[in-house]
C-alpha cells in the first residue's frame, strides 16, 4: 500500500511539475511573439515595417492585426494587440481617455506633423481660411475631405458652422479624396481639401496649407503606444520602443517609394535601417 502512495505521489508531482513547465513555455511563447495593430493609414505603414523588423531581429516573432483606429486602441487595452506606432495627439486623446491606463504612451516618433485645409499653389490668392468666405462658389462649395466619424471631419464641420461659411464637407476615403486632387490639379482648377504630413501629396503636387485663424488645426505630434503589460512581458521589446523616433522626412519619403512607386515596405523599411544603422542600434540600446 505504501509503495502504490509513493508511485502516485511521484505521478502527481511528475503531472504538476508538467502543468508548471507548460504554463512557463506559453508564458515564453507569449513573450516571444508580438502583435502589432496597423490601421489603413499610409503614415502607419512605414515606422511598423521597421518596427517589425528591428523587432524580429531582436529574436521576437510579430505578427500584424489590421483593423480601424478605435478596434487597434481597444486591442491595447484588451491584450489583443501589443504595439501601434501611429498615435496621433491631440487627434486620440479620447480614445487614449477612454482605456486609461490599459494602453501606455512610450515614445515621440514624430513630432512635425502639421495639418490643415490645403490648397494648390496655384490659388494665389488664397492664403487663409478668412480668404474662403465669400469665395465658396469659387470650390463649388465644397471642402473635399476623409472619411466621416473621423475627429478631423468633426473639427471640419464645426469650423464650417462657427464662421459661418457657405460650405459642404464632401467626405471620402484617403484615396477618393486623393483621386480628386489629381483630377483637379491636373487642369489647374480649384479645390480645397484636408491636408496632413507626412503624406506623399507635398511631394507629388505644389500645395500650401492654408493659414488657421481660429486655430482648428493643431499641428500633431506623433506617438508609439504600447499594451500596459508589455514592459513585464517583453522588456527588451519595451525598451527599444521607449527609444523609438524617426523623422517625418523619413517618413514621407518612404511613403513615396511605397505608395507611388510600388517598391515592397519591407524592402524601405530594410534599406532604412541600413542607412541608419548607427541610430537603430542606440533604440535598440546597443
Amino acid at each position: 500500500m505504501r509503495k502504490k502512495l509513493i508511485i502516485i505521489s511521484m505521478l502527481l508531482v511528475l503531472a504538476i511539475a508538467a502543468m508548471i513547465t507548460g504554463c512557463d513555455q506559453r508564458a515564453g511563447e507569449e513573450a516571444d511573439t508580438l502583435t502589432i495593430g496597423v490601421t489603413p493609414w499610409t503614415s502607419t505603414i512605414p515606422p511598423t515595417e521597421i518596427a517589425t523588423l528591428i523587432l524580429e531581429e531582436m529574436g521576437y516573432e510579430v505578427n500584424r492585426l489590421e483593423t480601424d483606429v478605435s478596434a487597434v486602441f481597444m486591442g491595447l487595452a484588451q491584450g489583443d494587440n501589443d504595439i501601434f506606432m501611429d498615435v496621433w495627439l491631440p487627434a486620440h486623446n479620447v480614445q487614449l481617455a477612454n482605456h486609461g491606463a490599459a494602453v501606455e504612451i512610450v515614445s515621440l516618433s514624430y513630432d512635425e506633423a502639421e495639418q490643415g485645409l490645403v490648397v494648390p499653389t496655384y490659388m494665389e490668392d488664397y492664403n487663409s481660411i478668412d480668404d474662403l468666405i465669400g469665395n465658396e462658389e469659387v470650390f463649388g462649395n465644397e471642402i473635399i475631405s476623409i472619411e466621416a466619424g473621423a475627429v478631423t471631419a468633426e473639427v471640419i464641420d464645426k469650423m464650417i458652422a462657427d464662421y459661418p461659411m457657405d460650405m459642404n464637407q464632401i467626405n471620402s476615403s484617403e484615396a477618393g479624396m486623393m483621386a480628386e486632387v489629381e483630377r483637379r490639379t491636373d487642369r489647374e482648377a480649384p479645390i480645397v481639401f484636408y491636408g496632413w504630413r507626412p503624406h506623399t501629396m507635398f511631394r507629388n503636387y505644389d500645395l500650401k496649407i492654408l493659414e488657421d485663424p481660429g486655430n482648428y488645426f493643431e499641428d500633431s505630434t506623433v506617438h508609439v503606444a504600447v499594451t500596459a503589460d508589455l514592459h513585464e512581458r517583453a522588456p527588451e521589446a519595451y525598451n527599444f520602443l521607449s527609444n523609438w523616433s524617426i523623422s517625418v522626412d523619413d517618413v514621407e519619403q518612404m511613403i513615396v517609394e511605397i505608395e507611388d512607386e510600388g517598391r515592397p515596405g519591407a524592402e524601405v523599411a530594410r534599406e532604412w535601417i541600413e542607412e541608419n544603422r548607427e541610430h537603430v542600434d542606440q533604440m535598440i540600446g546597443q
